[in-house]
């Protein structure tokens, strides 16, 4: 698409969050955003999570630290974001801070969460609001199946019902989430990577300016316009 970041920028879209479930094409979609629009790409850093093995091998006891390395490498890339030039650059990351949340709530226990959230709101408030979020959901099986592709020796370990439970979490945040325009997307049949006629019409949505939650139909499925 001729010139994605004059369009978003038009709409006064000058920083996007890309957000979903494990497996559910984040880092893909923001990278290709990204790439068209010449923006500044910034990327969560799971692999750098020294507790992340271990998390997976064994939740309970190592939820804890692998949620706060999260949480403070997240508001530390997110500092560097507040303090870009916004009104001549691009910003897209392929995660929304607000969302540490969620997976704290799913994995933490009650005094783990205490504390937790006593650390979040003393950070959240610093934080620059994205002027977009697109929300990719997909359906456990399918989430599964590209975790499997990939080939991440410490993702071995998860099931299709964690899955499951991170959707429902997932689901919950963004029912009630308010703070950006919020496109949701569906990616059980899209794939953004290998089809260009994909990729197209979803920029041409991501440059429409709208208010509260949209959801995304593709115009190219038979029937729809």
């Amino acid at each position: 698409m001729k010139d994605l970041k004059a369009r978003l920028a038009a709409n006064g879209v000058r920083f996007i969050a890309v957000e979903g479930n494990i497996g559910a094409g984040k880092t893909t979609l923001a990278r290709l955003i990204a790439e068209e629009s010449l923006g500044a790409l910034f990327l969560e850093e799971v692999d750098d999570n020294p507790f992340i093995s271990k998390f997976y091998h064994d939740r309970k006891t190592y939820a804890f630290q692998a949620q706060l390395f999260f949480l403070l490498n997240r508001f530390r890339q997110q500092s560097d974001i507040s303090q870009r030039d916004l009104f001549s650059e691009l910003i897209v990351a392929d995660y929304l801070f607000a969302k540490d949340s969620i997976f704290a709530n799913v994995v933490l226990e009650d005094d783990e969460l205490v504390l937790y959230n006593r650390l979040l709101e003393q950070l959240k408030g610093k934080i620059v609001n994205p002027d977009l979020v697109i929300y990719l959901q997909a359906s456990p099986g399918v989430l599964l199946d590209r975790i499997r592709r990939r080939g991440r020796s410490y993702e071995k370990g998860i099931t299709e019902e964690y899955l499951s439970g991170l959707n429902d979490a997932f689901n919950h945040f963004f029912f009630h989430y308010e703070d950006s325009p919020l496109l949701i997307v569906n990616t059980d049949r899209l794939d953004f990577s290998a089809s260009r006629e994909h990729l197209e019409d979803l920029f041409a949505r991501i440059t429409e300016r709208f208010t509260g939650t949209r959801f995304y139909v593709p115009s190219w499925e038979p029937g729809l316009s």
